[in-house]
């Protein structure tokens, strides 16, 4: 039992070595050796936790995805804006989950299965928080249902814009805008 207890905290401290490289260095500059220097580890003795990059990079985006996590049923639109204005604090991190995203869509890549599952969960949750504020029907009169997945577009094609023109892209603005459209009100702008 002691034996994993060991495994398992060296895997969280490998988990978050390789969140800080990518932070720092950004998707394509991360690699396992960089990983395995900053525990202390060969890159051999890395493989042995996480089989190939694509892995630890997964496992990363599972670990963020838990670090992120709010209990099921307690998201709320303002903790929604918090999170996207978080996310503006970490480009690093928002970069892999973006490049790894772009990445998933093939059918082979290992990432797939967990962005599949992620996004399903994302637009249940929304569907919930959008029902607990405005019920049945949106002002706009669509389902909780109908604009989840609206709402899970704008938050990842904010990111997007604002990796590529952070200084021309107020993400957390643009979110709360977005947020006040579909509460059936103007942005307050003439």
């Amino acid at each position: 039992m002691a034996a994993r207890a060991r495994s398992e905290e060296r895997r969280a401290e490998i988990l978050r070595a390789a969140f800080e490289v990518i932070a720092e260095r950004g998707y394509r500059g991360a690699s396992l050796g960089a990983v395995a220097e900053r525990v202390g580890l060969t890159q051999q003795g890395l493989l042995h936790y996480f089989p190939t990059k694509e892995a630890l990079l997964v496992a990363v985006l599972e670990a963020r995805d838990q670090w992120d996590a709010v209990p099921r049923g307690q998201w709320r639109l303002d903790l929604l804006t918090s999170l996207v204005e978080y996310n503006a604090m970490r480009p690093g991190i928002v970069q892999t989950f973006s490049a790894l995203l772009g990445e998933s869509v093939t059918d082979e890549h290992p990432a797939r299965g967990f962005f599949s599952g992620r996004y399903e969960a994302v637009r249940t949750n929304f569907a919930a928080v959008l029902r607990a504020e405005y019920g049945d029907r949106l002002p706009s009169g669509l389902t909780p249902e109908a604009a989840a997945p609206l709402m899970t577009a704008v938050m990842d094609g904010l990111q997007y814009q604002w990796l590529l023109d952070p200084e021309s892209v107020d993400m957390p603005g643009a979110f709360r805008d977005f947020l006040t459209l579909l509460g059936g009100g103007g942005t307050g702008e003439e």
